[in-house]
Order: structure tokens, then C-alpha cells, then sequence
């Protein structure tokens, strides 16, 4: 039900994010139900209800979502975080209020549309921030540092450290919803990619980026490594010899790698 829910959402004229991330929350938790995702959504409706009134323009938006979220809410990260499954679930980070940089990015996300302020999200390479305001009069706030408001400098040395690179104006630009989820997706796959036994959740992370209107045609490939990891050889193979035929189109000697893979897997039934 969850994923029919989840693909009926992201093919929505304008995707709910908060709705699609607590859907992945309910993917991965089977104790959260309906009735847990509409009192997470009261939650996000309490805490924008609690946001002083704040006039003004995108700095002052920003300060304001730090003093509230980040000072009197305590909503952060620390690096154990990135350790745990409950950070990439946006229940559990409204519970623990520690999350990862991007679901926490979500609930600054939130509360503030729901109080009228001009807010996005920033896909930094590496570390999610959020965008206040056009660009430009373009404020960017740090909610995994409490919603430390950032300099240019700040944002180039993010960067330059999850990269090596310099800064690029285009990675300034606002993330679109979908994009948002996906990436969040990515990072669960991540986190059950360093641990072999959660394979299953690697799995439905897979299943639930498919269905995203726009994906990348490698998650295919991902799935069937995947089924064949899981000792369902017969259906990886099978998905194997269907992603070979796309990618024949373009590099038949990759599709022929990836058919090789396919008569391996179905060998291990023998």
C-alpha cells in the first residue's frame, strides 16, 4: 500500500515532500501508520505555529528558523548520525531531532513554507543546506549546524571539501522536490550498501526510486545486483538481460558485460 501511495504522491501535478518522505518513513518502519504520518505532519504544523511572527527578508527569515529549530527546538546533527537508518526518516528526526544534513534541511524545509517564508532546498555537493529568499538576495542556512546562517566563504569551503572543487553558481539553484527524495533514497542505499545483512532495505530503496518519474536507467542494473546478491538469481538475471537491452542502444560492449552477468547469475542455480 505504502508504495502505491508513494508513486501515486510523486506523480502529483506538485509532489508533497513531507508526504513522500514520511511514506519512505513507513517503507522502513512498520510500526508507523497513518495516524503516525498525520501527527508527524502536525508536528511540522506545531512547530511553524510556534515561529515568531518575523518581517522582513531572507536573513531575517533564516536567523529566525535558527533561533526557533535550531536553539529553542534543538533540531541538529552530529557526525554519529550518519550512522543510523532513523536519520535519513523524517519521524524519527521530528522525534529525535537529530537527523541528517537533508531530512533536516526537510524540516526546516517545512516549517517554514507552512509560515510563508520564501524557502528551498540546496543540493550542495555532499551537504543538503537551505535557501532563503531569490538569488539575488540569496541567504543559506545550515540546518545540521543548528541553522547557522552561512557566508560565502562558509559555502565555498563546504564544497571545496566534499569536492575538491570550486563553488559553481548552478549549485546555488533550488532543488526540486522530486530530487530531494531521491537523494535521500541514495543516501538509505548508502547506509545498507555498508551493511551487506540490511540488503532488503537497499532493495526497497531501489524499488522506490523507480518510481520517481524521472530516474537514473542504472537503478535497473542496481535492482538486479541486488536480486542476485539476495540469491534470487532467476528474476536478476532476468532484469540483467532487460537492462542489457537498453544500454545496447549506446554501448553494445557494456551490454555484453552485462549479459555475461546475467548467464553467471542463472549458472548459480545449477
Amino acid at each position: 500500500m505504502w508504495r502505491r501511495l508513494f508513486g501515486d504522491e510523486a506523480r502529483a501535478e506538485r509532489p508533497d515532500l513531507s508526504a513522500l518522505c514520511l511514506l519512505v518513513g513507513a517503507q522502513a518502519d512498520g510500526e508507523l501508520d497513518e495516524a503516525g504520518m498525520d501527527a508527524a505532519q502536525i508536528e511540522l504544523d506545531r512547530l511553524a505555529g510556534e515561529l515568531p511572527f518575523r518581517p522582513g527578508g531572507p536573513r531575517s527569515w533564516a536567523t529566525a528558523l535558527a533561533e526557533h529549530l535550531g536553539g529553542r527546538c534543538g533540531f541538529r546533527g552530529t557526525p554519529g548520525d550518519y550512522q543510523r537508518l532513523e536519520s535519513s526518516l523524517l519521524h524519527q528526526v521530528l522525534r529525535r531531532r537529530r537527523g541528517l544534513p537533508i531530512l533536516l534541511s526537510v524540516v526546516w524545509m517545512e516549517v517554514a513554507r507552512r509560515a510563508g517564508a520564501p524557502v528551498y532546498g540546496v543540493a550542495l555537493p555532499g551537504h543538503f543546506v537551505v535557501g532563503f529568499g531569490p538569488p539575488e538576495q540569496q541567504v543559506l542556512a545550515d540546518p545540521f549546524d543548528g541553522g547557522r546562517v552561512l557566508t560565502g566563504t562558509d559555502t565555498e569551503l563546504l564544497v571545496a571539501g566534499a569536492t575538491g572543487a570550486p563553488l559553481d553558481p548552478s549549485m546555488l539553484s533550488p532543488a526540486d522536490p522530486l530530487d530531494v527524495v531521491l537523494r535521500i533514497l541514495n543516501n538509505i542505499r548508502a547506509w545498507a550498501a555498508a551493511r551487506p545483512e540490511r540488503s532488503e532495505v537497499a532493495l526497497w530503496a531501489v524499488d522506490l526510486s523507480l518510481l520517481l518519474p524521472a530516474h537514473p536507467a542504472r537503478l535497473r542494473y542496481d535492482r538486479a545486483q541486488l536480486l542476485v546478491q539476495r540469491g534470487d538469481f532467476l528474476t536478476g538475471a532476468t532484469e540483467l538481460d532487460a537492462y542489457a537491452e537498453i544500454v545496447a542502444a549506446v554501448d553494445e560492449p557494456a551490454a555484453d558485460r552485462v549479459r555475461r552477468q546475467a548467464r553467471a547469475a542463472r549458472a548459480m542455480l545449477n
